[in-house]
């Protein structure tokens, strides 16, 4: 892309009531957006309305501003084997899936392995969000889940938030390279230039050196609320279908879910406690007809692909076979598969509370019990995915 014609997207996109149907009018009446821009007010009232007419001959007066750092990141590099670009709509390197959006975005910025890009904008995808807090269980479930659908060849979408989020993309990444053209996607809802949260910014730089960054909004787009919702329908977008591993009923991850179905896409929830918040989302979704998951095999059946095209993976599924059998722990037998209180175990198991504290700590080291807030207790699974 030429800085000329960079300066017109840019002019494109951030005219001030221009959103994606109008710029996509637009686009279909005159072509690319430098013909857009040499019309007169009489053609362009043909398209859209006399104040979105008046607004497209006004050039904004920060313009320079915005192409010149854009037009620097563009043409920088600041990690080896990184590359950053933008697509446009009807660019090789713009997702295909994006175009039967109702919504797809006009400009997408990208930074990653953007070569051989269009066998990768073809690849197989699947989302895996949720909660920005979830259980120790959920944080399990969504790395052993994005690593299974990572070894069948599948590339692992999400956001790069706290929690299920960044599980998600370190169970991606930690499949075996080459099984996905992209181990793993992180749409975002800043600037590309900037990493949100902070905490996640090496986790970043493994997406980038492994898969790819996906931003439709400026170089330097500040985390605003707003911005993160929309994204969602990107991540839905790009993908076969979603699964939630984890969310309360009024979460970000039910956006996704909602616009993957809105799309023809598939949904699918993995089940938990009914006394976890975290879980009741995952429920409604189930309800409302979402695919219950136990494995990563019940996704890929769903979606007609085969298991693990890794041959280490079925080795790895079962490494993360549970190591301790319940029948042989009466207090793993107590526990059952519910967060529990002390007071509770001691009702169950008539042991005192100091014993019990004992064997819970040595079940805690040994990676069998998990302790939640609220002084509760649950079993940890880690059962093959």
């Amino acid at each position: 892309m030429e800085r000329d014609e960079l300066g017109a997207w840019l002019r494109l996109t951030q005219t001030p009531g221009v959103g994606n149907q109008s710029a996509r009018k637009l686009l279909a009446a005159f072509g690319a957006p430098q013909a857009v821009f040499s019309q007169t007010r009489v053609a362009l009232q043909q398209v859209v309305s006399p104040a979105l007419a008046d607004a497209l001959l006004c050039e904004p007066a920060d313009i320079d501003r915005q192409l010149a750092p854009t037009w620097d990141w563009l043409r920088g590099a600041d990690q080896p084997g990184v590359q950053r670009g933008i697509a446009v709509l009807g660019d090789a390197l713009y997702p295909p899936s994006l175009l039967s959006m109702d919504d797809p975005p006009l400009l997408l910025y990208l930074m990653g392995q953007l070569s051989a890009s269009a066998a990768q904008a073809l690849a197989p995808c699947i989302a895996i969000v949720g909660s920005r807090n979830p259980t120790p269980q959920g944080l399990v479930n969504a790395k052993n889940f994005a690593l299974a659908c990572a070894d069948a060849g599948l590339g692992v979408v999400s956001g790069l938030a706290l929690g299920v989020d960044a599980a998600a993309h370190e169970g991606a990444l930690a499949a075996e390279p080459g099984v996905a053209p992209w181990a793993t996607i992180a749409v975002v809802g800043t600037g590309l230039d900037r990493v949100y949260p902070s905490k996640h910014l090496a986790l970043a730089h493994r997406i980038a050196q492994r898969g790819l960054l996906i931003s439709e909004y400026p170089l330097g787009t500040p985390p605003l609320a707003a911005n993160f919702p929309k994204r969602n329908r990107i991540i839905a977008g790009l993908s076969l279908g979603t699964l939630v591993v984890e969310a309360a009923l009024k979460s970000g991850s039910l956006i996704t879910a909602r616009l993957a179905a809105e799309q023809g896409k598939e949904v699918f929830a993995i089940p938990g406690s009914i006394h976890a918040m975290q879980s009741h989302g995952c429920h409604a979704l189930i309800r409302e007809g979402a695919k219950l998951v136990e494995t990563a095999q019940d996704i890929l059946e769903e979606l007609a692909l085969p298991m693990a095209r890794n041959p280490a993976a079925g080795l790895r599924q079962g490494e993360l076979t549970a190591t301790a059998d319940a029948a042989s722990s009466p207090l793993l037998q107590a526990l059952g598969h519910d967060p529990v209180s002390l007071d509770a175990l001691v009702a169950r198991t008539g042991v005192d509370a100091a014993a019990l504290l004992a064997q819970l700590l040595e079940l805690e080291l040994g990676g069998e019990v998990s302790r939640l807030p609220g002084g509760l207790f649950q079993r940890f699974h880690a059962a093959s995915y």
